[in-house]
């Protein structure tokens, strides 16, 4: 999410209920900085900040972090011991992203406060041995004990429902935020989005130099799905005129397999509303549905 999770898109998500988050991968401090005052500007509810390790360029980022009053961080594509006592010991609350049992276990004997736990599902960087959401989301559930929010694969609240059931205490949406409304990408992607099916994505890189990822599909992926260059970051470098610019072929739309789920680019605070109300309506279906809830009828009369 560098670049598009900023103050418009979080201050959103935050307004509307949810917990917003800023990036820092961009490594565009100073960008950042206007961000986040624009984000006290914008909303009073509770906000966050990710720190994608692997994308640090300040070797003193926790101080940055630390100096915008955030007080809730999620860290990222690194080791979980890197920042957490720093985090911790400044008095913010730290979740890890992980990708596995083994990394989910390193990262509660680090120290942190929480986990989000990603399948390889969704868009963006990923472990090359990748695990998906049915399978990571209980086994890393059954083996800590810390909360978890899950990632990959969440669009709408039947899917948040699924997360639940499967061990989750909240849900992450990274690909149905970059369809919404206040999302500031070009609406190209947007399109994309909304026009693809749940096989147009590509995972690349598997076994070249740098991270795993997976993305849209375009000539341009297509191609790297069979051929990869040499330096798949490098590609990144051109992010903007595919982010905000809409040349889909100018870079690589790092996008997950949920966008076959999104038919429609909404406002942050519909997605959200829409999610909660078929979440409860299926929770509630559920019970009645295998005789643990109050027979419908019954309780009407």
């Amino acid at each position: 999410m560098s670049w598009i999770a900023r103050s418009r898109l979080a201050s959103a998500v935050s307004n509307a209920g949810g917990l917003g988050i800023i990036e820092t991968s961009s490594g565009r401090l100073d960008e950042v900085r206007e961000e986040v005052r624009k984000m006290k500007s914008l909303t009073d509810r509770p906000w966050g900040m990710n720190i994608a390790q692997a994308f640090v360029r300040d070797p003193d980022i926790v101080s940055f972090v630390v100096d915008q009053g955030v007080r809730f961080v999620t860290t990222s594509a690194g080791d979980p011991g890197k920042y957490c006592d720093a985090l911790k010991s400044r008095g913010l609350t730290v979740f890890h992203v992980v990708p596995s049992l083994a990394a989910a276990e390193k990262a509660v004997a680090a120290g942190v406060d929480g986990l989000v736990v990603e399948g390889a599902e969704g868009g963006g960087f990923k472990s090359s041995r990748e695990v998906f959401t049915m399978v990571l989301l209980p086994l890393v559930a059954s083996r800590v004990n810390v909360p978890i929010i899950a990632a990959g694969g969440i669009a709408d609240g039947r899917s948040m429902a699924a997360a639940f059931a499967l061990g989750a205490e909240g849900v992450q949406m990274g690909t149905r935020m970059v369809a919404a409304s206040e999302s500031p990408v070009h609406q190209n992607w947007k399109n994309a989005i909304v026009n693809a099916r749940e096989t147009d994505t590509v995972f690349l890189n598997r076994h070249g130099t740098g991270p795993a990822l997976r993305a849209l599909r375009t000539g341009k992926t297509t191609q790297y799905e069979v051929e990869p260059p040499g330096n798949i970051m490098s590609e990144f470098d051109h992010a903007h005129k595919l982010y905000f610019g809409g040349d889909m072929e100018a870079s690589i739309a790092v996008t997950g397999q949920v966008m076959g789920r999104i038919d429609s680019v909404k406002p942050v605070a519909e997605i959200l509303q829409d999610t909660m109300i078929e979440f409860e309506t299926v929770i509630t279906g559920l019970a009645q549905r295998n005789g643990l809830g109050p027979d419908p009828l019954c309780a009407s009369g």
